[in-house]
């Protein structure tokens, strides 16, 4: 089957213009690209200004007579400043990442005769990364021996093809693998982490933040960095000149009541009791910039419903106002919960979270990182010494027992636990020396610290328990039994007593429990400081492998 062959191109206000009989006696590219006999096209994508629509309608026109057999489609293509490189090419990127591309069945050329020198530019640069996966294409008129051309009906002229296929350009090719890298590096910045979780996240976000304006989900425990990793793609978007706006940074748990909508959508003066003027909102100070919502999951209903509409059609409605504004912001979403189980609960919108949610990344807690431990402490002091003024260093048995710790500590709270310990113990440091002594002082505050939370939160857990009609042992053994027939039916009587009692205890932790790795810590927490592997989840899942059970099954079902 034979490929088809397309041409993207930019409509010339200038090369293309006339509407004369005279118009078929000059060379004009978009008509011309389409009459070249040794290169024969199948499709041309035209791009076109708002002014000039009339013009792309009578190229259009004429195509039909000279070149039947080219289906040609016009696309808006709408910038304020034809000769500002940041829009040009964000607009262009935009155009590339909405068109269905098909390389599998389809070969692309990006004619570069037309527009002005910035779109050619941006065009060059756009199909060197491959962000518009095609070869170049540049047209020129009748010359030479061929002048006599010129005197014929719509001359064609002549066309050249510039092949930037990067097999063949091993050094372009290793450039873009640098600046790709250099990418990663920023967001995350520049610590050189191991551990493979969080590089093969870091290395996909990467990938979407430069190619997608598409909303992002960021999951994770409080602490693990979410904000931080928002401030750096933000950061990463503006180097890739993707965003020209600002970034807007909204803690969603602190907009309550009346005020929350205000505060994002705006309103209008005398909307309400106390609104003496009318008032922008976070949606519109981040157009063409970047809304950071952290935890989301906190938003009202009716916000949740204001938000969807101004997502879809990049519009809404201020409050106390009739007439609509508009805002093209990307958002990042953060959240520390369970979403889906927000919505099962009926406080999160399901159609909210299904547009949020086409890209998720979750950042794994610091347990789960001991690889990298040593490269974020040596991060944590450098820029504590830039902030005190002096170096601050940690001696080499210091360091060593702090590092001991920490691979085997909870760190409930994450970076923030692990960021203020390291802030005690430069602002405790004489000399700006951490001695061992004042890191086991820290430890000791750490460990006592989580043990007055853990008996607090198990204090609270057991006061909100519910009280059970059965007392003593046979009754709990039925409880036991009565559960387990409820998740294996008839195989629950046919376990031995011991394993009744364990699976049971087992399957009410994963029932209460937000993920299979919370679940697997509440299990065997007692056991983490003496193992050198931390993987409580797979071994849970294995655990409830024994007993044809999976701990998705068994969260669905109500505890």
């Amino acid at each position: 089957m034979a490929r088809t062959r397309v041409v993207v191109g930019l409509l010339g206000t200038t090369l293309d213009g006339g509407y004369s009989a005279a118009r078929w006696e000059r060379w004009r590219p978009s008509v011309a690209i389409c009459q070249q006999a040794e290169l024969p096209i199948d499709r041309l994508e035209l791009l076109v200004s708002a002014q000039a629509e009339r013009l792309a309608a009578q190229i259009q026109a004429d195509l039909a007579q000279v070149a039947p057999g080219v289906a040609v489609t016009l696309h808006p293509f709408s910038v304020k400043d034809p000769w500002d490189f940041s829009e040009v090419y964000t607009a262009l990127a935009d155009f590339a990442e909405r068109y269905p591309w098909k390389p599998e069945r389809e070969d692309y050329y990006v004619h570069i005769t037309t527009g002005t020198h910035v779109a050619q530019i941006c065009l060059f640069l756009l199909c060197e990364t491959r962000t518009l996966p095609g070869r170049l294409l540049q047209s020129s008129p009748p010359r030479g021996a061929d002048r006599q051309e010129r005197k014929l009906q719509s001359p064609a002229g002549h066309v050249e093809v510039i092949d930037l296929d990067l097999a063949k350009y091993q050094q372009l090719a290793a450039r873009f693998r640098a600046r790709r890298a250099v990418g990663e590096s920023m967001l995350k910045a520049g610590i050189a982490t191991g551990n493979p979780a969080f590089n093969r996240m870091i290395e996909r976000l990467e990938q979407v933040a430069t190619r997608s304006r598409d909303p992002l989900l960021i999951t994770g425990e409080t602490g693990t960095g979410k904000s931080a990793l928002c401030q750096r793609l933000f950061e990463l978007r503006r180097a890739r000149l993707r965003l020209t706006g600002e970034l807007v940074a909204v803690n969603c748990a602190t907009l309550r009541g009346d005020t929350a909508a205000s505060a994002l959508f705006g309103h209008a003066r005398g909307a309400f009791t106390g609104a003496a003027e009318a008032r922008a909102g976070f949606l519109r100070k981040a157009d063409k910039g970047m809304l950071f919502l952290d935890e989301i999951g906190e938003l009202g209903r009716d916000e949740q419903a204001m938000l969807l509409r101004a997502l879809e059609d990049k519009r809404f409605y201020p409050v106390g106002s009739d007439k609509e504004v508009a805002s093209d912001f990307q958002l990042v979403a953060g959240t520390n919960r369970d979403l889906g189980a927000e919505v099962a609960a009926g406080r999160f919108r399901e159609d909210l979270l299904a547009r949020i949610s086409l890209w998720v990344f979750e950042m794994p807690p610091l347990r789960d990182r001991p690889e990298d431990l040593a490269p974020n402490l040596d991060y944590e002091l450098d820029r504590l010494s830039l902030e005190l003024g002096h170096p601050v260093a940690l001696s080499r048995a210091a360091r060593a027992a702090f590092l001991r710790f920490a691979k085997a500590a909870p760190w409930p709270a994450n970076f923030r636990d692990f960021g203020a310990a390291l802030r005690r113990l430069a602002t405790l440091a004489d000399g700006g020396r951490v001695d061992e002594d004042t890191v086991e002082e820290e430890l000791a505050r750490l460990r006592a610290t989580w043990a007055r939370h853990r008996a607090a939160a198990t204090a609270h857990a057991t006061d909100d328990a519910p009280s059970t009609p059965l007392a003593g042992a046979a009754g709990r053994e039925r409880d036991d039994l009565g559960l387990l027939r409820e998740v294996l039916g008839a195989k629950a009587t046919e376990l031995d007593r011991f394993d009744c009692v364990q699976l049971a205890e087992v399957v009410r932790v994963c029932q209460r429990a937000p993920s299979l790795s919370s679940a697997g810590r509440a299990l065997f927490a007692r056991s983490l400081r003496d193992r050198s592997s931390r993987n409580d989840a797979d071994r849970l899942r294995k655990y409830l492998a024994r007993f044809d059970l999976q701990f998705e099954a068994l969260r669905a079902a109500p505890p």
